[in-house]
């Protein structure tokens, strides 16, 4: 009889939604080999198998963020961090690019990310006057947390061409006020900003790669998808992950999103090596084509049917407003053999990307293909039931809700807010809605996302929506099977049982038995992809 090369026991193995919990797990050339009790696996222990004592801790399949940016999360982590918890003042958000500026030689980019103008003392975006007293010598650059608008210094505004008598660009925008640039811009307004902005070296960013993919590892994540793979160094980012892959410093499994826009796209370069959805293997394979359809609703760019509140006429951008025009680079993609990963918020931009998939379908009939709409925030009714029928995927991120569901307050209804990401009617309509960061968005620290699917509650405890809320066993299932399933892995991954990848994340608590408040304060402590320990906590840790 064949033994195992590494077996987990004493513990409380989680094995998937509906299945019972085991105290063993054993593994064979990266597989998962046996489940069972720690007598059962007596007979597969050799003089060569490794054996470790869970003492009692929490194992279950690894996590799977089917949504988030692990590029540019690696990047960012050279750039000023904006978070609120950093900065969470106007005076310390200039504090601290005033102090990158001046350790920045004269005439380079001062970048910053994540800055919330909801949670800043001020509530409003900060200007380019009060950037340009922060970095006097400098271009600078900061980006939002929800990545859809940012604010730039004269200077930068400058070395993008962008002054008041700029167009205003087709799903953008270059806010003017009183006759004059105040530095934000949202949507395809940044695009000129884009094409000046200092890009990192290839080799730069397979270290990103490799930085990014460490942090997911010490949170549980074995998987993720890449949302964007193309959007701010073009091409290039495809190479660095086909470095990171071939050089063996990718450390999560990647479902790689290509870009496809109307203004930003590598697709033509991939379709041209004839590849499509799900070439590629077990570490790196080709995900679904990415467009923007509209932006976040945060930035109130999100495209609503309904205006925002206390902002009459005001609905949002869509940033394809040709329905015409989306029809034929869905209709593109989908008869090349790939899935879309379209990105809609707003019932607005949902309905169009519904038809466009709709019309792809009806030309084109391709069962299975689980075309995505990534977020997929305020739907209507209607448009659920033809997701139900084309059964086109949620990919929605419950992390939105915890992190920003205070911020929602500000500019929805609190029935409108309530009714968002419906995660109870997708499980009923058997749409399997998958869970997700959309990091840098929000954190990548999977415990938000958990806490908010079985509570329903903002990070300050306010509840919107308590009939969508799920148990603790659908939470993980969203976060493992459900990732899976939107990336046509499901047989590879998502659950512990013979066959299946052996990726497992420990935690030092049952999150199965637990109080909700709890799920806050659980510590990913060893993860393995593969069969292999890729992360082991210390005490520094």
């Amino acid at each position: 009889m064949d033994t195992a090369d590494l077996v987990l026991t004493g513990g409380v193995v989680w094995c998937g939604l509906g299945k019972p919990k085991a105290e063993a797990v054993a593994m064979r050339q990266g597989r998962i080999m046996a489940i069972g009790t720690a007598a059962d696996m007596r007979g597969l222990i050799g003089t060569d198998t490794r054996v470790i004592d869970l003492g009692g801790r929490f194992a279950m399949p690894g996590l799977n963020d089917a949504h988030m940016h692990l590029l540019p999360v690696g990047i960012a982590m050279n750039q000023v961090d904006l978070r609120h918890d950093a900065a969470p003042t106007l005076a310390a958000l200039l504090q601290a690019l005033a102090s990158r500026a001046a350790v920045t030689p004269r005439g380079e980019w001062v970048l910053g990310r994540g800055f919330n103008h909801f949670l800043l003392d001020v509530e409003r975006f900060p200007h380019r006057d009060e950037l340009d007293q922060a970095c006097p010598d400098h271009p600078c650059y900061i980006v939002r947390t929800d990545g859809h608008s940012a604010v730039a210094n004269s200077s930068a505004l400058a070395l993008a061409g962008v002054d008041e008598t700029t167009p205003q660009p087709e799903g953008g925008l270059i806010e003017i006020r009183d006759g004059r640039l105040t530095g934000m811009v949202a949507e395809t307004g940044r695009e000129a900003f884009e094409a000046v902005l200092p890009h990192p070296s290839l080799d730069e960013m397979v270290e990103a790669i490799e930085q990014a993919g460490s942090l997911m590892l010490s949170h549980g994540i074995t998987s993720v998808m890449e949302a964007a793979i193309g959007l701010h160094a073009g091409w290039d980012e495809m190479l660095a992950y086909r470095r990171a892959h071939a050089e063996g410093r990718l450390p999560v499994r990647v479902y790689g999103c290509v870009m496809g826009d109307k203004t930003r796209s590598i697709l033509p370069k991939v379709m041209a090596e004839g590849l499509a959805t799900g070439d590629g293997d077990e570490m790196f394979r080709m995900g679904p084509v990415k467009i923007f359809t509209d932006g976040s609703a945060g930035s109130k760019t999100a495209a609503m049917t309904q205006d925002y509140m206390g902002d009459p006429g005001n609905k949002g951008l869509l940033c394809i407003p040709d329905q015409e025009e989306l029809n034929a680079m869905v209709r593109q993609a989908h008869d090349a053999g790939w899935q879309m990963g379209i990105h809609a918020i707003g019932d607005a931009a949902i309905e169009e990307v519904l038809n466009a998939i709709e019309a792809a379908q009806d030309a084109n009939p391709v069962p299975d293909r689980r075309h995505r709409i990534e977020h997929c925030g305020w739907l209507r009714p209607d448009q659920m039931d033809r997701m139900e029928r084309l059964h086109v995927l949620p990919v929605s991120q419950p992390s939105f809700l915890y992190w920003f569901g205070d911020n929602y307050e500000t500019v929805l209804e609190a029935s409108r807010i309530a009714a968002s990401h419906p995660f109870r009617t997708w499980i009923e309509r058997g749409l399997h809605p998958s869970a997700s960061t959309d990091c840098p968005v929000t954190d990548i620290d999977p415990r938000a996302v958990i806490y908010n699917l079985v509570t329903r509650k903002t990070r300050t405890g306010k509840v919107f929506g308590p009939e969508h809320r799920l148990s603790i066993d659908e939470a993980l299932h969203a976060y493992t099977w459900a990732s899976a399933y939107a990336s046509h892995e499901e047989t590879l991954k998502g659950r512990l049982e013979p066959g299946q990848l052996a990726d497992i994340a420990v935690f030092d608590r049952d999150l199965t038995t637990v109080a909700p408040e709890a799920l806050l304060g659980a510590v990913c402590e060893m993860t393995l992809r593969g069969g292999e320990v890729v992360y082991q906590k210390t005490d520094k840790a």
